[in-house]
């Protein structure tokens, strides 16, 4: 009969580097082969993986195993570093707007289609380029960071598409490097098991969508994290810049600032708010002017009147609001739950009472939660998120998510881009299910 104790890994460390191998395997072979309408490969290959990475966790025990599976971890990201992203196109955009800063101009000075136009080309932005993206009559989104770093890799490599995608993706292996390198500090100082930083390290969903598919999620983590490893040292003059560039990477963090006022102090919440709104003045400064204003605000406008994918309570208001009116009511509905979101938050963060900083990841967890259950936009890879936070707190509903959110991926395997609701009613039952239960039982479903 087979021996399960062999499964145990911390007794045989020949199965530790099979079930690796194993999980390995898996994952790279998502991140070079299937493409985003290839969805019966696509759950072929991530199921097992995701499988195996809950085995791999439940059975790491000890500090030997914590090192193996976070240079496990690391090694797996650099092997996707070759890797083009295929199922995401964002990286075409991140090309259009990286050529266009090194040709001088802002990327927030007009659509792509402008630059088309016989009296406007610019070297580089192309037809061909230009029938890649995703959103070519939309305004870019990118915060300063990121545009840094499309230019950085498109000064490297002006002509190559994958030379200059490979740029970007060295910058987020060194941002992901460092996060596996800082998050078991920042748990053992919280006084929470180590251990929890596997499930951030091995995520098949952090793994694939943001070293395989380079989203900056990857570095807004990275110095949301340092962030807080330094506000929990003291240093929050310095944490300050941190989180500034968290900010610069990706908008998200900006929610989390109520939070940290009852932390920190009127007095210091205002120093520290300066301190970051200074940096993130220097980091925008040269974006900044009427074109950044009307095209980022445009952008953001349209994320909440006009896009729509993977949502939970926005999609019963929109049925709600077609049963009455009998159209789509997207335009007041999406501005209406972010002015909920925005407020519900505010609320949460002056009825806190806590102030002692390892409670600070939780009430994060909940406003990053609570901005997605509102938003009508959600992609596979805003839970990487969700999952970074879920390291640092009692819950763990957010690990089940990253797995559930692949199956989003079956709206490409049609025909027609088609969205399939089945699929998004399945995803957020079970999500919301498991997170009322574990509110309610004070107890997570991963064993610890």
């Amino acid at each position: 009969m087979f021996p399960v104790k062999w499964l145990i890994i911390g007794e045989n460390r020949a199965w530790r580097w099979a079930l690796g191998a194993a999980f390995m395997l898996l994952v790279l072979a998502i991140g070079y082969w299937p493409h985003q309408g290839d969805f019966a490969v696509l759950m072929a290959l991530y199921v097992p993986a995701f499988l195996l990475y809950m085995l791999l966790y439940r059975q790491a025990h000890g500090r030997g195993n914590l090192l193996f599976f976070l240079l496990l971890g690391a090694l797996i990201r650099l092997l996707l570093l070759p890797a083009m992203p295929l199922l995401s196109d964002d990286v075409y955009r991140f090309i259009w707007d990286g050529r266009l800063i090194n040709s001088g101009i802002n990327p927030f000075a007009h659509t792509p289609a402008f630059y088309l136009e016989a009296a406007n080309t610019v070297s580089g932005l192309n037809p061909d380029l230009y029938n890649k993206l995703n959103s070519p009559e939309y305004f870019t989104v990118y915060p300063p960071l990121a545009q840094a770093t499309f230019a950085l890799a498109c000064w490297i490599f002006p002509k190559s598409i994958w030379g200059a995608a490979i740029v970007m993706k060295l910058v987020l292996l060194i941002f992901e490097w460092g996060t596996l390198a800082l998050l078991p500090c920042l748990l053992r100082r919280m006084g929470l098991p180590e251990k929890g930083a596997l499930l951030y390290a091995l995520n098949p969903l952090i793994l694939i969508e943001v070293m395989g598919n380079l989203h900056f999620e990857g570095a807004m983590i990275f110095f949301l994290l340092l962030g807080l490893w330094l506000l929990s040292g003291g240093r929050w003059q310095v944490s300050a810049v941190a989180m500034a560039l968290a900010v610069a990477s990706k908008l998200l963090p900006l929610l989390f600032f109520p939070f940290f006022i009852r932390r920190l102090g009127w007095r210091k919440s205002i120093a520290y708010f300066s301190i970051a709104g200074i940096v993130l003045l220097v980091l925008f400064a040269p974006l900044l002017g009427e074109a950044f204003l009307a095209g980022f605000g445009s952008s953001l406008q349209l994320y909440f009147q006009q896009f729509e994918f993977n949502a939970s309570i926005y999609y019963l208001l929109r049925w709600l609001g077609y049963r009455i009116s009998g159209y789509n009511l997207i335009a007041y509905i999406g501005p209406l739950l972010a002015l909920v979101t925005l407020g519900s938050i505010v609320y949460l963060a002056f009825k806190d009472m806590q102030k002692d900083w390892q409670s600070l990841p939780g009430r994060m967890l909940l406003a990053i939660c609570l901005y997605l259950a509102l938003s009508p936009t959600v992609h596979p890879w805003y839970a990487s998120l969700p999952v970074a936070l879920a390291t640092m707190s009692r819950f763990r509903f957010p690990i089940l998510w990253s797995g559930l959110i692949w199956l989003t991926y079956i709206n490409y395997s049609y025909p027609e881009y088609y969205e399939n609701l089945w699929v998004v009613s399945l995803e957020y039952l079970a999500i919301y299910g498991l997170a009322i239960w574990e509110v309610r039982n004070g107890r997570n479903w991963i064993a610890n």
